[in-house]
């Protein structure tokens, strides 16, 4: 009974909290820093920020990062909508009496696109891409056996063409145990940071006011654009252990989120883990406009005395979208 009363309160923790609200679509760019990685935490729905504790807590929740033994490695294909690819990569070593330290990549990138003009509208021959990305130095400490803390900061960029944008942004995150059974807390701020801009030799124009008309060849000009805030991301959760039997475990996972350009969202998930070596993992968002179900699985597998390897797929659905899919390969050693 009590297993069951937990669990029901994992569920109404996100049911309950997503409401009807206005949404801010558009109000935020940078938005390649939404796209998860790890396809363990995309299987479960997201519901990541008190379930993660490997490598890929450097996006997720920071404080997860104390969580590693000795050392980590982990990299992420993502297979996404309207032939985009995501990659990230990330490495993190725990320092005893010091803390955990990472660091990890993002980059998102699509193939060469042909220019097109009011004067060339199927294309004039010259080809141009665009491309996202970020560099992460994370750290973690375990203050006590119960709570972790851990934080993030990073460089993004973004590139279309001859046109750039830059800046830095901050993540943290703690991790509490509650003392209850393997009740914990979760929570995390993702892309707490400056406002960024375009700019490039793509902006520059030749102005001329008179339209040609008076004697003048015009004057060098640039095309002004507008600042953009990043899409923070405000994650608080908890996450349960349910023992079923002598090998195996099912972990519940809920999830709400508050993202400052779209509605409160929520998730909820569950990984079912056989011996520490196969795992089944099923996931369900709440108030998104096209992401729904998602699924997955992995297995962990020793490959020496001491290096273990991890490889994880899953599979998300993306409504009108479609889907899209994710592969992770890691080790820890």
């Amino acid at each position: 009974m009590k297993k069951l009363t937990t669990l029901a309160i994992l569920l109404l923790l996100v049911v309950g909290s997503v409401h009807a609200e206005f949404a801010k679509v558009g109000s935020a760019g940078a938005q390649f820093l939404k796209v998860g990685v790890g396809p363990r935490y995309e299987a479960m729905g997201n519901a990541a920020v008190a379930m993660v504790d490997d490598i890929y807590a450097a996006y997720w929740n920071p404080a997860g990062l104390a969580e590693i033994e000795n050392a980590a490695i982990g990299f992420t294909n993502v297979d996404y909508a309207l032939d985009i690819s995501l990659n990230y990569f990330a490495i993190g070593k725990y320092f005893e009496d010091v803390g955990t330290f990472a660091l990890s990549a993002t980059v998102l990138s699509m193939g060469d696109q042909e220019i097109t003009t009011l004067d060339y509208q199927d294309g004039n021959g010259d080809y141009f891409t665009a491309a996202s990305y970020t560099i992460g130095v994370s750290y973690a400490r375990q203050f006590t056996n119960r709570f972790s803390f851990g934080g993030t900061i990073k460089y993004i960029g973004e590139r279309i063409h001859n046109t750039n944008a830059n800046g830095f942004a901050l993540d943290f995150g703690t991790l509490l145990y509650t003392g209850y059974k393997s009740l914990r807390l979760g929570m995390s701020i993702s892309n707490l940071g400056s406002e960024m801009k375009f700019s490039g030799t793509d902006l520059d124009v030749n102005y001329d006011g008179l339209l040609g008309e008076g004697g003048n060849e015009g004057i060098g000009a640039e095309l002004k654009t507008s600042s953009y805030s990043l899409p923070m991301i405000f994650r608080v959760g908890m996450a349960y252990d349910i023992d079923m039997g002598p090998k195996s475990i099912l972990a519940i996972s809920s999830e709400l989120k508050h993202p400052n350009d779209n509605i409160q969202q929520g998730s909820i998930g569950a990984e079912f883990a056989y011996a520490q070596k196969f795992f089944l993992r099923a996931g369900y968002k709440l108030n998104y406009d096209e992401e729904t179900l998602s699924l997955g699985g992995g297995i962990k597998t020793a490959i020496s005395s001491t290096t273990r390897m991890f490889i994880d797929y899953s599979w998300q659905d993306f409504g009108r979208l479609s889907n899209t899919q994710r592969f992770s390969l890691g080790f820890t050693f």
